[in-house]
Formats: structure tokens, sequence, C-alpha cells
């Protein structure tokens, strides 16, 4: 039989893999947009960089455990084990840290990059969306060969309570404002899994074209367990030119 000592040194072995491996596949689960998206846009929502702030990293790191691993697309457990949490939310702080923290690396060429995160007039934190300037490969995830460097969106969560509200579209609508206004860039790039219908009609709704598939790529499930499950997936990459307007190619 496992340990406890052990399960757990398992988990945050396959987290930090996960990161490593695949550190801008997105993660996010949008629901689509719908009348509720008009009624019921939250009172006082504003959305604001993290600007690398620590305390902010780790209010929304603590916030994508849940609004990601918890009832993932494409299965899992609708709700995480204490020590399964407090794991995944240990690797996940780690994980904001290097991309969006004051004291990220400046040895891989263009490192700007942002944590967006949208709060209510309450101050309670209802969705996160990073963006940061990276190598886009020409045809899948693992192709050695660039096809550009580019903004890629990634990290796009929304809390389960505040979803059909219209949150995700102000988030992708605040990146994508960054990345032109700000960072001067004409193109914003994506990657999605294809089996997150829901987030991909969005997507398609607001100007984004596939780019490519990869069939061959890899995610984790949280299971019962306490564990992560390897599981098999197939990644889209989405693309949106920023500077003709909602409906370019």
């Amino acid at each position: 039989m496992i340990s406890y000592v052990q399960k757990s040194k398992q988990l945050v072995l396959a987290c930090f893999l996960l990161l490593l491996a695949s550190p801008a596949i997105h993660a996010f689960t949008p629901a689509p947009l719908g009348l509720g998206a008009i009624l019921f846009r939250p009172v006082g929502m504003n959305t604001k960089p993290s600007l690398g702030d620590e305390n902010l990293l780790v209010e929304a790191a603590d916030f994508f455990t849940d609004a990601f691993w918890a009832g993932k697309v494409g299965g899992g457990v609708k709700e995480l084990l204490d020590f399964q949490r407090k794991t995944i939310s240990k690797q996940q702080v780690s994980e904001f840290r290097r991309r969006y923290g004051a004291k990220k690396s400046k040895n891989d060429g263009d490192r700007r990059s942002e944590l967006l995160l949208t709060k209510n007039g309450s101050g309670e934190l209802m969705g996160c969306a990073g963006l940061e300037v990276d190598r886009i490969p020409a045809t899948s995830l693992t192709d050695s060969r660039t096809m550009t460097y580019a903004p890629l969106m990634s990290n796009l969560a929304v809390g389960k309570k505040f979803r059909r509200r219209g949150i995700a579209e102000e988030l992708v609508k605040k990146a994508e404002e960054l990345a032109r206004k700000e960072w001067g860039c004409e193109e914003c790039y994506l990657y999605v899994e294809k089996r997150n219908a829901p987030a991909i009609k969005l997507y398609k709704k607001l100007g984004y074209k596939n780019v490519w598939e990869d069939a061959n790529a890899r995610t984790l499930i949280p299971n019962e367990t306490g564990g992560l499950q390897n599981a098999g997936t197939v990644i889209v990459c989405m693309k949106k030119k920023l500077s003709n307007g909602l409906f370019s190619f």
C-alpha cells in the first residue's frame, strides 16, 4: 500500500514535471457567452495587472487551483482532497512566480509577461489570465521549428460561481488590449484542449482561428485517490490578428 508521504511526493513530482513540460498550455474552463453575461455582469467588475506583486500571485495561484484543477475539463474529481489541493497550490505559486513575478528570468530574450486579475466590487477574485511573449512552434508543442514569437494567452480561469457572466470575455479583451496597445503586437495566440468545446466556441466568437492541432499532447487529471493521472489530449493552437478588428484572419 502506498503511504500518505509517498503519495504526496509522487503528486509533487507530477505537478513539477507538468509545469516544466508544458508551461504555456491553456488552463481554463470558461463558459459560453449568453444573455446571462449581460444581465448578470458582476457589479463593480474590474480587471487589473498583478505587476508581479507577490501577494496577488499567491492569491491567484490559490484561486486557480480550485477554478481549474477541481473539475478539470476531460475528467477528474470535482473536489480536491486537502493534501492534493495544498500540493497543487504550492506548485502553482512557484509557476506564477516564475512566469509573472518581479524577479522572472531575463535569460530567454523577450520576457514581457503579465497576469491579469478580474475582481468584483467587493474585491473577490473572479478570474485570471496570463499573457507573455513566447515562442510559437510551427506545427505542434514539440516542434523545434519556430513559427513566430508573439503574445501567448494562457492560464485563463473563471471561478465556478462566476461563470456565464462575461468574465472570460472581459479577460480576453484586456489581454488583447495589453498586447496591442502596450506591447505593440498585432497578433495573439492561445492553446486550448480540443475537448473544451465551450472555450473553443467562445474564442471563435471573439475572432480566433485554428492554426494547428497537436494530437500527441499530454495533460494531468486529478483522481479520487489523491494523485494525478497522465492522459492524452489534443491541443488546438488558435490565433487572432489584433490590428484589423474582431473578425480578421
